[in-house]
């Protein structure tokens, strides 16, 4: 296999990484789940004080507020794979 990035090997990692007697599920779940802490990595809830004078505060918490939408709907799928729907 050729040469991955950084965030496709922590993905593969993660799913080799769990324990070989869950079912291959729990495989799919953990790389979700690196997946997610790959593209859409988990972040601080931004206040007027913490985006500064040069980003509009709207505008901050519009692009937090679909970043962790996006999050939570990996994390649910992975979730619903290791049966906690």
């Amino acid at each position: 296999m050729a040469d991955l990035s950084p965030a496709a090997q922590a993905v593969l990692d993660a799913a080799f990484d769990t324990d070989e007697n869950l079912p291959y599920e729990h495989d799919i779940a953990a790389a979700l789940r690196a997946l997610a802490d790959q593209v859409v990595p988990w972040q601080q809830e931004p206040t007027e004080d913490s985006v500064g004078p040069t980003i509009d505060y709207g505008y901050a918490w519009a692009l937090f507020s679909k970043a962790n939408d996006v999050r939570q709907e990996i994390i649910h799928i992975a979730d619903e794979l290791e049966g906690g729907q």
